[in-house]
């Protein structure tokens, strides 16, 4: 009986034994699994490119002034006729040109007697030029002095109104992600050279915004498209 109880407690110490390395065995590679995954770097990738706009987009917006709406309506349409006639000198077509709706102040509403002014009516108008012609309209920009010889007042900054913008983002995104991720791993793979280690998967990624700006004041036309990349490699 005794004998017996013995054995029984050899084996179940055996049992517990084996169980203990198993154990220390699975803990001891989740542990270092976990150390390997701990071991990661964060870096940064950037991406730059250079492109030409796409689309100019320029309000000429003038003033006019008469003692009745129907002066102001004369003057509108002269206006209208000289501002049309100089972009389409300059090769711009129907389907680029637009008008936009007077507005007309009646400027005697809030004086009385001496103090009204000459012309009772003032107005603003607009016509807005929409192509794709970016250097025609660059150089319709400079010549726009003769509008003035002509007689037709342009408001206040309305040489500065003169929009370029680049809308072919959505051609160039993969590439240039493609470019940032690449310099982010060089980064990284300078990181780990320096580490004595060796750059593995990514562990995680994160895109910024991508961004556009002029490249310079003097030419709004050129623009510099840029975007940063974050991303996490795991370092072997």
């Amino acid at each position: 009986m005794i004998g017996g109880m013995k054995n029984d407690s050899w084996i179940a110490a055996s049992v517990l034994a084996i169980g203990l390395v198993i154990a220390a065995v699975v803990l001891g590679g989740a542990i270092r699994d976990f150390r390997l995954s701990d071991r990661f770097v964060e870096v940064k990738g950037f991406a730059e490119r250079e492109v030409m706009a796409d689309l100019a987009i320029w309000p000429i917006n003038f003033q006019l002034a008469g003692n009745s709406l129907a002066e102001v309506r004369a003057a509108m349409d002269a206006a209208d006729e000289s501002v049309i006639a100089f972009l389409k000198l300059r090769g711009f077509t129907d389907d680029e040109i637009s008008r936009t709706p007077p507005r007309i102040s009646d400027q005697w509403i809030y004086a009385s007697g001496s103090q009204r002014p000459d012309n009772r009516f003032t107005a603003e108008r607009g016509i807005t030029l929409r192509t794709p012609r970016i250097e025609a309209t660059r150089a319709a920009l400079g010549d726009s002095a003769d509008l003035i010889s002509q007689g037709v007042v342009l408001s206040p900054g309305w040489g500065q109104s003169a929009q370029f913008l680049f809308t072919g983002l959505d051609d160039i995104k993969p590439e240039m992600i493609a470019d940032a991720t690449a310099d982010a791993r060089r980064a990284a793979a300078q990181f780990a050279a320096d580490s004595d280690a060796r750059v593995g998967a990514i562990r995680s990624a994160r895109q910024g915004f991508f961004s556009i700006s002029e490249r310079d004041p003097s030419s709004p036309e050129i623009k510099l498209v840029r975007v940063v990349t974050t991303i996490e490699y795991i370092l072997d």
